[in-house]
């Protein structure tokens, strides 16, 4: 054997584009969590990857003076519920609207707020999707971004989906 032969061989980065793997988007009411449910569909076919459709819920709060917040007391029983049945609505839609096989789909609602739920389900995913309001300025700052405390701290590559204004 050469001393060629016995060099260390070059490591190969995984192929971004390769099949399979587990995708991960994140869905509430709005418009452009539906279009991102849409895209990674589409992309999980194109990838022969998984899709985990995941909804955050919180319970409802009431605001008091001076930023203060007070939990309403309710069913969280009956929230949960009701979340996995609109995820269910939400996702048959969208499974309903294909023109081809579905890939795999797999739903999780839980308790929780948006960013740090779909920053933990995504750990170990391949691609994490999410829509975005597109807020700006003071709307931002009040707000907060969920697609843009995502891409800062997520494991995994984020595509973050925008519906044009126009």
């Amino acid at each position: 054997m050469s001393d060629a032969d016995a060099s260390p061989k070059p490591v190969i980065p995984a192929d971004p584009l390769a099949t399979g793997g587990r995708i991960v988007v994140g869905v509430d009411d709005s418009p452009d969590a539906n279009v991102a449910l849409r895209w990674a569909l589409r992309e999980a076919i194109v990838r022969q990857a998984t899709l985990e459709v995941v909804h955050a819920w919180q319970p409802p709060m009431s605001a008091l003076p001076f930023g203060a917040t007070l939990v309403v007391p309710v069913d969280e029983a009956e929230i949960d519920q009701a979340a996995r049945e609109n995820l269910d609505r939400v996702v048959d839609d969208a499974l309903a609207e294909l023109e081809v096989e579905a890939p795999p789909v797999t739903r999780t609602a839980v308790p929780g707020g948006a960013v740090m739920t779909l920053i933990d389900v995504s750990a170990d995913a391949d691609l994490l999707v999410v829509g975005s309001h597109g807020r700006t300025g003071l709307r931002k700052l009040l707000l907060g971004s969920t697609a843009s405390a995502c891409v800062q701290h997520a494991a995994c590559p984020v595509v973050v989906i925008r519906i044009p204004e126009d």
